[in-house]
């Protein structure tokens, strides 16, 4: 018996933010002091670090829950009677529902429910839930899926990455300009097939201080009393670039493959080059060279949508909308993320 992704589907939304538009933005520092630096140097130096030339926004009248069922819907291909035999939903975000103009997120109901009722689904088997775990989420909900089918409690779920980040950013924070807006969905069923889910690992640190690195804190105005997203961006990079190739090797050794039989490696779309430091540091502990075209990304257009980076970027290479990135029958891949929690996982798949 396997585990496969069946299906899948993202929702991108239309509203392009390109990097110009915070030219006149009044970014300040942690205390509260404006740069001496011009926003044009600041905005450069930003994008040659991570990669980022623009980002999605969702519409003003779209929700997280909304651009899920959005993604949700395309994974479904629109079949009512499939809907019907999904055993769980698994929605994987961090804020809610932030409506628009408001810094209130919205948690109750759970964001899965909503989807479930978006998609009119009768079955009241069809256990729906959400899942908090940093940037990881989505990934940790196809462990979980995997865990529930082959213990035989399941035998098909949806498993969902959506944010509205924008919703949620300090526009004083130069780190606005990472995060965006998207969704990602899948099916991941049991199948005769001895592809799928080989192996997984995740991990959970805490005890040095890491479980701050990335959080929810006060603005950098001080005539803003409501809280924000922030990450502590070299703490960030230094503890990915610590733990995460360590995690992937662990799934690489406990699946008994080869490094040089991974074809491609789909990490969380968080910053252009830790992730290629992070791909670079793995191939290093095998005393092999970092291969090229092995790293799809859309980064570079779409920013750091969170949950959904992974199942966007897989959806869209799988329909061949990434240039020069293809998945072949067979093809062993490694999905891998690391957010706040801090929390990192990774699964060895094969297509």
């Amino acid at each position: 018996m396997g585990v496969i992704i069946t299906k899948t589907g993202c929702y991108v939304p239309d509203l392009a933010v390109k990097n110009e538009k915070f030219l006149q933005t009044s970014f300040l520092d942690e205390k509260g002091n404006p740069f001496l630096k011009k926003n044009q140097e600041i905005i450069e130096k930003f994008s040659s670090i991570t990669g980022i030339k623009e980002r999605r926004y969702a519409d003003t009248n779209h929700n997280t829950s909304d651009l899920a069922t959005m993604a949700a819907i395309k994974a479904l291909e629109s079949n009512e009677k499939e809907k019907e035999s999904i055993d769980y939903i698994i929605f994987a975000h961090n804020f809610g529902d932030t409506d628009f103009g408001s810094k209130q997120s919205g948690l109750m109901p759970s964001l899965a429910s909503k989807v479930k009722a978006n998609l009119n689904i009768k079955n009241p088997n069809c256990v729906a839930y959400d899942l908090i775990f940093g940037c990881p989420g989505w990934l940790e909900g196809i462990i979980q899926a995997y865990n529930f089918i082959i213990a035989g409690a399941a035998k098909k779920c949806l498993v969902i990455g959506a944010e509205t980040l924008s919703r949620v950013v300090d526009n004083f924070d130069r780190d606005s300009m990472i995060f965006s807006d998207g969704a990602g969905a899948v099916i991941i069923e049991k199948t005769n097939s001895k592809n799928g889910v080989i192996a997984y690992k995740s991990a959970t640190y805490t005890d040095n201080n890491e479980v701050d690195i990335l959080n929810f804190d006060s603005s950098y105005n001080p005539t803003d009393d409501h809280k924000y997203i922030k990450m502590k961006g070299r703490k960030v990079y230094e503890f990915a670039l610590k733990k995460v190739p360590d995690a992937i090797k662990s799934c690489i050794d406990e699946a008994n493959l080869d490094i040089e039989e991974i074809k491609k490696v789909f990490i969380h779309q968080a910053n252009m080059k830790m992730d290629e430091a992070i791909v670079k540091r793995l191939f290093k502990l095998y005393n092999k060279e970092f291969p090229e075209n092995i790293l799809p990304m859309n980064i570079q257009s779409l920013g750091n949508s969170s949950v959904a980076t992974i199942p966007t970027l897989f959806d869209q290479v799988l329909r061949n909308e990434i240039v020069d990135h293809k998945l072949y029958k067979n093809d062993t891949i490694i999905f891998a993320s690391v957010g706040a929690g801090m929390n990192v996982n990774s699964v060895i798949y094969k297509i």
